[in-house]
């Protein structure tokens, strides 16, 4: 289900879902967004023989000790299309939903899912409003650098809170907020101009000049969420944080910033006993 979040900045109002949405359908399109490329044949078989190698950051793959026993593991990815983390998952022997915004995304999934004879349950929807599905309905929730697209990004854990069952994982991936310090276009020529605050919102005023190109490029829309908001925010939904680690860029993409801090982060999160939403 997709919710109407509308955000009205000078003369120009934009259904930011939409916007997303349509967005991602284009970058499925041009096919160079690392997001969109499938898993191999391979990486499958992999899994199978239980050497699942899955990514929530760029670089580092996800510890082993962090997955529950993944056979017949009621698993939900969360705004995790494009072919990568279901398939591995669903080829490790879990049950998997996919929830995920792009209905492009969402195809490539299935055509992994149809080339190596795994079953895969999508659906579109905001990761944010997950009321398409049942409280406590799953063991482990998947989560990858994905919430930068959601405006808030509390209603986000407040979800995986309540599909999850007591005990059950939430493994998230996200960016650190120090990024959105910095001016876009300065950092692709590797300078480091501080230009905005954090939260960033591309509709605050100084972010306008880059919001404007992301328009002209049709490209996705993104928020620098406070770490209060995205660590502090799976406390405050009854999450205990159990895991951590950083990250940074794939090399193809690799900025100067890269040179001075990680700027994923990666958390593993336990739902505790007694959380009532």
């Amino acid at each position: 289900m997709l919710r109407t979040i509308t955000v009205v900045n000078e003369m120009r109002k934009v259904n930011i879902l939409q916007h997303n949405k349509e967005a991602w359908n284009r970058e499925v399109e041009r096919g160079t967004n690392d997001w969109t490329i499938p898993v191999t044949h391979n990486d499958v078989e992999l899994a199978r023989r239980g050497d699942l190698r899955l990514f929530l950051t760029p670089r580092k793959l996800v510890p082993a000790s962090w997955f529950p026993e993944l056979k017949e593991c009621k698993t939900l990815c969360l705004a995790s299309g494009g072919g990568q983390q279901a398939p591995l998952l669903a080829a490790a022997g879990a049950n998997v939903t996919l929830v995920d915004l792009s209905p492009k995304q969402l195809a490539i999934d299935q055509k992994v899912a149809a080339r190596e004879r795994l079953t895969i349950k999508t659906l579109e929807g905001d990761m944010a409003n997950l009321s398409m599905l049942p409280d406590a309905s799953f063991d482990l929730v998947v989560h990858p650098v994905s919430n930068v697209f959601a405006p808030d990004v509390r209603p986000v854990w407040k979800e995986v809170a309540r599909v999850l069952n007591t005990g059950g994982v939430l493994l998230a991936g996200f960016t650190n907020p120090v990024v959105y310090l910095f001016d876009s276009a300065q950092l692709t020529k590797n300078r480091l101009v501080v230009s905005h605050k954090i939260p960033y919102s591309p509709f605050n005023d100084d972010a306008k000049a880059e919001t404007d190109i992301l328009f002209k490029q049709g490209s996705p829309l993104e928020f620098g969420h406070t770490l209060q908001d995205q660590i502090g925010g799976q406390v405050d939904a009854g999450l205990a944080i159990t895991g951590f680690y950083e990250d940074n860029n794939r090399d193809n993409v690799r900025s100067k910033l890269d040179e001075h801090i990680p700027i994923y982060i990666a958390t593993r999160a336990i739902k505790q006993a007694g959380v009532q939403l």
